[in-house]
């Protein structure tokens, strides 16, 4: 097996990911794939850090009639669930976890404090960050692109349903072309919707380079964090 290039990486999961075919809730296969890959990345000596969506059960979005404050809080919510299930299958399988949430929930998992999640990091254990940002108007992308920065993360990986990024929808456009990598600048002239702005812009400012690629090819993590040829790489 090649050897890691990143010392430390966060890696972002989307709510969907986890879904599966479902489309909704936690899909226990998905589950034990994505546990399988965490554990392979560390095997490789790497600090892993992961930032969980929650759009198999909500998105602020989706409160069409609510105060946006109110349906963004419940997204963090949501988050949180999809964390402790994270947790519980990292840690049935040795790997020692802890969530940290942005909202305090100390019931089930400790409230975010940086020098608590580089000890345990530093420590080789998993730390899963919930609750995006912790405030409302900030999507999940825009909470792993701010505790890459604050972790001193070298790369962020961003694990979707698609294998890359493409210069238009694929789903809309049959011709669109996969690209290999693109610059910060490009990605948000051309007004690419893989990240949010705010995500990119903050990961440009402390030239975080952010990997996107497909979650569900064959070991993907594992390509991603030795530097075999995956995804899009945005720098």
């Amino acid at each position: 097996m090649s050897e890691a290039i990143y010392k430390r990486a966060l890696i972002k999961l989307s709510g969907e990911a986890l879904a599966g075919g479902s489309g909704s809730g936690i899909d226990p296969k998905v589950m034990d794939f994505i546990t399988d890959q965490i554990i392979a990345v560390k095997k490789l000596g790497v600090e892993v850090g992961v930032v969980v969506g929650g759009g198999n059960f909500w998105r602020g979005r989706m409160g069409e009639k609510m105060d946006r404050t109110t349906a963004d809080h419940m997204g963090m919510l949501a988050t949180v669930m999809n964390a402790i299930a994270l947790q519980d299958a990292l840690e049935k399988m040795g790997v020692a976890t802890r969530v940290q949430t942005a909202l305090t929930i100390v019931r089930v998992a400790e409230p975010y404090i940086l020098r608590k999640a580089m000890s345990h990091l530093s420590k080789g254990r998993v730390v899963i960050f919930a609750c995006g940002t912790g405030n409302p108007y900030f999507t999940t992308d825009t909470g792993a692109a701010l505790r890459a920065a604050e972790i001193g993360a070298d790369v962020l990986l961003l694990a979707k349903n698609v294998d890359g990024i493409y210069d238009s929808d694929p789903k809309m456009n049959g011709n669109a072309k996969k690209l290999d990598s693109i610059s910060y600048i490009d990605f948000i002239a051309k007004g690419l919707k893989a990240m949010d702005t705010t995500a990119i812009t903050l990961c440009m400012e402390n030239k975080i380079p952010v990997l996107a690629f497909g979650l569900f090819e064959k070991d993907s993590l594992v390509k991603a964090v030795t530097g075999e040829r995956i995804g899009t790489l945005i720098k």
